[in-house]
Formats: C-alpha cells, structure tokens, sequence
C-alpha cells in the first residue's frame, strides 16, 4: 500500500491535528534509512504523562483514539499516543513505500516509545497497555527501566504459552460450560457438530460474551441453531471492517502481522480439538501465517525486577486473555496491585473507558492502593459510547430478527480476532 493520492490527503489532515508530531527513527536498528514515527500529545502537560499502547497489533492511534484523548484530557490526563510503526501515519518510508519486514519487530517498537519520550523531553511516564500494547509496555520496562515512572497491564499477554491458557479457558466457558454458560455450552457443542461454530465463529461468540455475557451470546447462538444469521454475520463482517486491511488509520494488520506470529506465537500449532484460536488466526492471516520463531523478552524473568507501581486488569469475562493470565503476571510484579472487573470483557480501555480512565487517575496520584476495594464500583461503571450503542444495536436487531421466517442454509462470516478495537471517535 504505498502512499498514493487519497491517503496522502488522509495523513495530511491527521498530521494537521493539534499535538500530532513526528520523529525520525530508523528503519533498521544501525542501519542508514529513516522514517517519520508520529505520536500525538494531548491535554495538560504534566512531568510524566499517560503513555497509551493499543492493542493489535494493527491498531492505529492517532486517528482512533481521538475521542479517548478528548475524554481523558477532560478528567486532566497528559496522554501520549504513538502510531506503531508499520501502520497509519508510521507506516511508510520516506519515499513512500511501505516498511520493510525486517523494520517491524517488537524490540524496535519498544525503542520508539523511548525516542518519542526523547523527542516530547519526558523523564519517565505512566505506560499504559491494553492486550499486546502491554507485551510493548512490559518491554520498555525490560530495555527502558528509568524510562518507566508506573505501569498498567490491562488484559495483558505474559508469553507464548497463553495459548495454552487461552484454550483451556474459551473451552471451559463455551465448550464444557459454567455455572452461567451451561445452555451456551450445549448450543455451541450443536452447532460445531454442525460445521457452523467454526473456530474462528468461536472467537466472534467469545467477543460477544464478553460485550454482553452470557445471556446475550445464547440469544444469538438460538438465533443460529433456528437458521436466522443476519445479526451474526452482520457482526462478522464488521469486525472485520473494524480490524482489517480495509480501515486505513484506523487498523491495518497486514504489515505488523508478522509480529503476531514470529514473536508472539499468535498461530500456534492447532491442537486438534474445537474452538482453537490458533486456527482462527491461521484464518486471518494475509498470507501464510509465519512461524513462531522466538519471543523478544522473558517476561516470566525480568518482571520480578520491575520496581514501579503497576496495576493489571483483568476482565471476568475475557477469553481472549484469560484472568488467569493476569493472575500469574501480577503474581510476578513486586507489590503489583490486581484489579479484577467480573463484568468486563477484554481490554478495558477499549470496553469500558471509563473504569480505564479512573484507573489512570488513581495510579497518575499514587493511589493504586485504593483501586482494589473499588473493583465492583469500576465494574459498574457504563461502557463507552461505542460500546454502549453496538450492544444496544445488537439487541434490537436480534429482536427484529427473531419475529422474520427462518433463512437456510445458516452461514457463518468470519470474526473478529483477538485484537478487534471498537471505533472510539
């Protein structure tokens, strides 16, 4: 995707927006070519600001988030957000060709936060990452310890055995069922035998647990099993719109999708059994998907030396990055504080911004102590916007669909992965 007439235009508009920045940065560690990264700046300036990582990655920032920044400046935050490299405004060279492959690795992108900290003149920050945003947070804290002023890990990554975690756990929810998920269970089983619960349509129920629980899941699932898949496909399609190659600075996957896979393991080896979402990801991918080859850091290692304040956010109801993950990762962070939000799905930031928000609050004055006795106040703060009006949208159309004659055969769109971001404009 080089850099042609109607997206010059788009990156000049979002380079325009008060605060957007760019700094050279090299293409390759040691190497002689550059590039603009660009990071935006919002609010108040304070001595050490809010540091935002998206998840992804294919995430973009500068675009996205505008109605985050907007929202958090009004409560006082200094937020700085930075366009990964290989996606949005961050996504070219200077002669306007698309980054090359050995210009996107984890530890690169780590060092481009240290640089745009360097450029905007901050000591060190509050780093705050959302699902593989904390991998790149909890990276700084590897290679830019002084850089690193507190921390936050909302529905973190640790390493690339979650997937094993991960299966257990989207399995033990809609496979073998809970206490609240046990006609879940028995729909989803119907319909894997079926060929319509597809290990990628898994990751779209998952999504849809998340955002609604159980109750609204079945109410889809019964709309599946009764040959009525409008709404399923409806969403299927838009994730994909959310997420893929299709929303220029907004999401773009396919350059950085690489990282997912080399170093993060993202696709790793099927195991044989339903709902893997290791296959869905196989799906997903432009090409082929690469082989995991190894990780960047060992996390389980350097995050005994982390010496600042961190609190780790768990959703109760993620089965992208399960709480169990959270649970070992805050086991591992001397005097880290764990905040577990039953009611919440993954990344926090994106699903519920204001809990986010309070959460940066706390941790901005130094009262990460007070943050687990609020745990079912947070929780019970509303969703954001976007949120709010998807799941409201989602139960209308299910009723309308509901009252119209069965359509067959069923069909199942493919899904969201596991770093869909709703729009927060």
């Amino acid at each position: 995707m080089t850099l042609n007439e109607k997206r010059r235009r788009a990156h000049g508009k979002l380079a325009a927006l008060p605060g957007v920045r760019p700094v050279r940065r090299p293409v390759t560690p040691g190497g002689p070519d550059e590039f603009d990264l660009y990071y935006v700046r919002s609010g108040r300036k304070t001595r050490h600001p809010l540091v935002i990582i998206p998840g992804g990655p294919g995430a973009a920032s500068i675009a996205l988030y505008r109605g985050l920044r907007r929202r958090a400046a009004a409560v006082g935050l200094d937020v700085i957000m930075i366009e990964h490299r290989g996606i949005g405004m961050s996504r070219q060279d200077d002669a306007g060709a698309d980054l090359l492959p050995e210009a996107l690795t984890i530890e690169q992108v780590v060092d481009d936060v240290a640089a745009v900290l360097d450029d905007a003149q901050v000591d060190s920050a509050i780093i705050y990452g959302t699902s593989y945003g904390t991998y790149i947070a909890a990276g700084v804290g590897v290679r830019h310890p002084t850089r690193v002023f507190a921390m936050v890990l909302d529905s973190p990554l640790l390493d690339h055995d979650d997937i094993d975690v991960v299966r257990r756990n989207i399995r033990s929810v809609l496979w073998h069922g809970q206490r609240d998920t046990e006609e879940v269970a028995d729909k989803v089983r119907r319909l894997v035998d079926e060929g319509v619960m597809t290990p990628a349509a898994a990751q779209l129920a998952a999504t849809v647990y998340g955002f609604g629980g159980a109750r609204m899941l079945d109410r889809q699932l019964e709309l599946l099993i009764g040959g009525r898949p409008l709404v399923w496909r409806t969403m299927g399609r838009l994730g994909e719109l959310m997420v893929g190659r299709k929303a220029p600075y907004r999401n773009e996957t396919d350059l950085v999708e690489r990282i997912a896979f080399r170093e993060l393991n993202y696709a790793a080896e099927p195991d044989g059994l339903p709902l893997d979402p290791a296959v869905a990801m196989r799906d997903l991918a432009v090409g082929e998907a690469a082989r995991f080859e190894a990780e960047p850091f060992d996390l389980v290692a350097e995050m005994p030396k982390f010496s600042w304040p961190t609190v780790v956010i768990s959703g109760g109801r993620d089965l992208i990055t399960p709480p169990a993950v959270a649970e070992r990762l805050a086991g591992l962070i001397p005097g880290s504080v764990l905040v577990r939000l039953a009611t919440s799905g993954h990344s926090v930031l994106d699903t519920r911004e204001r809990a986010a928000l309070r959460i940066a609050e706390a941790i901005s004055v130094g009262r990460i102590d007070t943050l687990a006795p609020q745990e079912a106040t947070l929780d019970a703060l509303p969703s954001g916007p976007a949120v709010r009006l998807m799941v409201s949208a989602m139960s209308v159309a299910s009723r309308v669909e509901a009252a119209l004659p069965a359509v067959l055969p069923r069909v199942v769109a493919r899904t969201v992965p596991d770093f869909a971001k709703p729009a927060t404009s």
